[in-house]
């Protein structure tokens, strides 16, 4: 964000520039001698170009391009120390996956133990010479809640059932994962951290209008790839959980189940078109049918299920790993952000390790150097704390305190 700041207002910057060069020289073109219409033909854009070019002087050019190789030798001796700290952290990754296949113990030395290099040399110099704009990179779509909505209505005739209030989709929610085992402290706490503490059930990340920066939606943001597997894995399992309500129930409120229950099994067997894969279901999650799957995060019944099983997902691959402890909401979290694998790596790790292990170890180069939280709070026990800290201040809101209720 900062980068794209920085050259957002050095555009601005030569904008201001070109456009004073452009009236200097358009008085020094003597204007009035040029026809009506020729004026009107010369746009900005081309004066400013062709002042720059006339301002860039051959002495300028020469110290551009001698603190350009400088600025080039510089990132490329740091990129070399870089890529061979990056390399050292997927070794020694290969290598605690590979202790963990044997059930050997994991130790500091399975660690990377220094902190990534800083990039510290000269910064890249500005161009005094014009360059051809670079066409800009086409931004993928993020689809609303609005696009999800109408998705299940065009694929499966059908629309989520929503709540009166979100009071009651927390209480549906509550009595879901107090059902699959999650205590209330795990599931306040992940909300606070998740949502802030005041999001509803159909809280969209970075939601602003019209567009938003992810499709992740709900209590503990399930992404449409989440939903997809989640209902690959899990929906028979909620088929048959509606299928034992709609038994309850009677005239208009039992068509209406039935009616879900004839959709839910639709959506199911097109999550489970595809191998058990998550790059398979990322696929299935990027269409407009699976827009529609994602709706179900909304429905009173279905989306409840859907948030417990995200974290329950968690617990019960922790639990197959021989961790039998509870999971404090921190380190469940941990596992709902990174991934299961890479959560209980600093899950299983005892504290003075976590102490002592960069929290570089369990990213890769790229997702780490855009990640400001894993970068400041640059071990796990700091990462973990933070997390920690942030579930404090949030769960004494107002959505949280209204969760810790609906228990």
């Amino acid at each position: 964000m900062r980068a794209q700041a920085i050259r957002h207002n050095l555009k601005i910057g030569l904008t201001i520039f070109a456009f004073a060069w452009s009236l200097h020289a358009a008085r020094a073109l003597a204007p009035d001698a040029l026809p009506p219409a020729v004026r009107g033909a010369i746009s900005q854009a081309v004066m400013s170009q062709a002042v720059l070019a006339q301002a860039a002087s051959p002495q300028a050019i020469a110290e551009y391009r001698r603190r350009l190789k400088d600025y080039q030798e510089a990132r490329a001796a740091f990129d070399a120390q870089a890529g061979a700290y990056w390399n050292s952290i997927i070794e020694k990754r290969r290598g605690r996956n590979a202790k963990r296949r044997e059930h050997q113990t994991i130790t500091l030395d399975d660690y990377v133990l220094t902190q990534p290099p800083v990039y510290a040399g000269p910064k890249r110099p500005a161009n005094p010479e014009p360059e051809p704009e670079r066409p800009r990179r086409e931004q993928k779509y993020v689809p609303v809640v609005a696009d999800l909505l109408k998705a299940a209505g065009e694929y499966f005739q059908w629309a989520p059932q929503r709540p009166t209030t979100d009071a009651e989709f927390k209480r549906a929610y509550a009595r879901s994962a107090s059902a699959a085992g999650l205590t209330r402290e795990q599931a306040v706490r992940v909300y606070a951290f998740e949502t802030g503490g005041t999001g509803n059930h159909d809280t969209q990340s970075g939601f602003h209008g019209t567009r938003a920066i992810s499709t992740a939606i709900g209590y503990n943001q399930l992404l449409t790839t989440n939903s997809v597997e989640l209902l690959a894995e899990q929906g028979l399992d909620f088929v048959k959980a509606l299928t034992e309500k709609a038994v309850t129930l009677s005239g208009p409120a039992r068509r209406t189940m039935e009616h879900k229950i004839a959709v839910l099994n639709k959506m199911v067997a097109l999550a489970r078109s595809v191998p058990d894969d998550w790059s398979q279901h990322e696929k299935i999650g990027d269409t407009p049918q699976g827009w529609a799957l994602h709706a179900m995060v909304l429905d009173i019944d279905v989306g409840p299920m859907l948030q417990t099983h995200k974290l329950l997902t968690s617990v019960v691959f922790a639990r197959a790993k021989g961790f039998t402890r509870p999971l404090t909401a921190a380190e469940l979290e941990m596992m709902n952000l990174t991934g299961d694998g890479t959560g209980l790596d600093m899950v299983t790790m005892p504290q003075a390790m976590r102490l002592q292990v960069p929290t570089s170890n369990f990213f890769q180069r790229s997702g780490y150097e855009r990640n400001p939280v894993a970068i400041h709070y640059n071990t796990v026990a700091k990462l973990l704390a933070v997390t920690d800290e942030r579930m404090d201040f949030n769960s004494n809101k107002p959505g949280a305190k209204e969760l810790a209720a609906s228990f």
